[in-house]
């Protein structure tokens, strides 16, 4: 599925910290952008104020005109798993047969044109991603960014880079996520036992972590914060595998 070739994008959850940093993405590569949010928050004000229609009653009446026109190939749906399954205006788009997205499924369609740093963990993600996007710039090597919160140094989630092909993602467990992503470089910054909601167990997000690691591109690198004691197995595509300290 090629992404470019949609002319609208709606987004269900437009104001959440990903959601939006999605929604900016689309908006500066000219899509139609626009989306509910249940909250008109200060960041969806924000969207607002850079030509992103929201509407705030979940209501199908409320949905513009032109995407409620709109044909299966102009139009890419994109929700959270947050939003309730009873939301009126995502349950619209499943009665029309749209196929909606989850936000990891797009973000995996981004990064497969892309050399992805995907930065995962139970805790240090945002933090990870935001200083190694940083740096990348200064050194001269632009990056785009989706960041999980708003960097104080760009007053925004979302870096978008001129030049280059270096996209730096937040590769999240939740919902297992992360294994929409096959990333050219893997940074795992930590592994608690987290998210018991949506995995057995402690192994069962082992297991994921390792599925996620078992996903990088052949020739690519693995970067382990050394206190992480899971075992990692070593793929067929040999990929390199580097501990580092956090202390």
């Amino acid at each position: 599925m090629n992404i470019d070739l949609y002319k609208h994008i709606y987004l269900i959850g437009v104001g959440g910290i990903g959601m939006s940093a999605l929604a900016r993405y689309f908006n500066a590569k000219g899509k139609q952008v626009c989306g509910y949010d249940k909250v008109q928050s200060n960041l969806c004000n924000e969207l607002e104020s850079e030509g992103i229609k929201i509407h705030y009653n979940d209501a199908i009446e409320n949905i513009p005109q032109y995407i409620q026109e709109a044909t299966f190939n102009e139009i890419l749906v994109i929700y959270t798993p947050a939003i309730s399954e009873e939301n009126v205006v995502l349950n619209y788009f499943k009665d029309k047969g749209f196929k909606l997205h989850k936000r990891a499924e797009v973000l995996g369609m981004i990064s497969k044109e892309s050399f992805t740093i995907a930065v995962a963990g139970t805790h240090g993600k945002t933090t990870t991603s935001a200083i190694l996007a940083h740096v990348l710039n200064h050194a001269g090597k632009q990056s785009t960014a989706f960041l999980g919160g708003i960097s104080k140094n760009y007053n925004t989630n979302l870096l978008l880079a001129e030049k280059g092909n270096i996209l730096i993602v937040e590769a999240d467990e939740y919902d297992k996520s992360f294994l929409q992503l096959q990333p050219d470089v893997a940074i795992i910054t930590s592994v608690d036992a987290d998210h018991l909601d949506v995995y057995k167990d402690k192994q069962d997000l082992h297991n994921a972590f390792k599925q996620f690691a078992s996903q990088i591109k052949p020739n690519g690198l693995l970067l382990l914060e050394d206190s992480i004691t899971i075992d990692f197995p070593t793929p067929d595509q040999g990929y390199e595998a580097y501990l580092f300290s956090s202390k």
